[in-house]
């Protein structure tokens, strides 16, 4: 199996039947005020870089970074199939979006998830990328469904340790996977 990465097209009906999904299983994890996953309206807008990742010729998943301030950006609507959840996916959309962010010197990215047991493989996979518990950041407040954390990247691109394949112009790559 092949999982590419490629930038969002908006214009895809998948992307946005995947993301609505998205919002739809966060709906009853947190009330309204403490969710904060961007829609499609707010995945378009100047300064968030939306991947997808797919494999076998359907959406496996999707993640965002956004602009905070120099050298710094914020993880935002991270999420795989649930079908293909298990299978590496996340870990392996986190590495391209870290990478990503490398490439282009930011310097810091933070991320906020749910508080919930229902995001324990969440807060474990980033933990295991080296992101730890840290305070609100940006415009976040102290919320009791959140936890928020944050990561320190390298100056520069660490040694690959996948195989990746990046197209020329698009910016898409392609890792091989198990």
């Amino acid at each position: 199996m092949t999982l590419s990465f490629h930038r969002a097209d908006f214009s895809d009906p998948r992307l946005a039947a995947f993301l609505q999904a998205h919002l739809d299983e966060l709906a009853p994890t947190a009330p309204p005020e403490s969710r904060h996953a961007l829609d499609l309206t707010g995945l378009r807008q100047p300064g968030v870089r939306l991947w997808v990742g797919e494999w076998d010729g359907g959406i496996a998943a999707t993640g965002a970074l956004a602009a905070l301030g120099p050298g710094h950006e914020e993880l935002k609507s991270m999420r795989t199939d649930p079908r293909r959840r298990g299978h590496g996916v996340g870990r392996l959309m986190l590495r391209h979006l870290l990478d990503d962010a490398v490439s282009r010197g930011i310097r810091q990215i933070s991320l906020e998830t749910g508080s919930t047991e229902f995001f324990a493989p969440a807060r474990a996979l980033y933990a295991g990328a080296g992101f730890v518990v840290c305070g609100p950041f940006g415009d976040y407040r102290d919320d009791p469904h959140s936890v928020y954390m944050t990561s320190t990247l390298p100056q520069r691109p660490s040694a690959p340790s996948l195989l990746v394949k990046r197209g020329a112009s698009s910016g898409a790559c392609h890792v091989a996977t198990e």
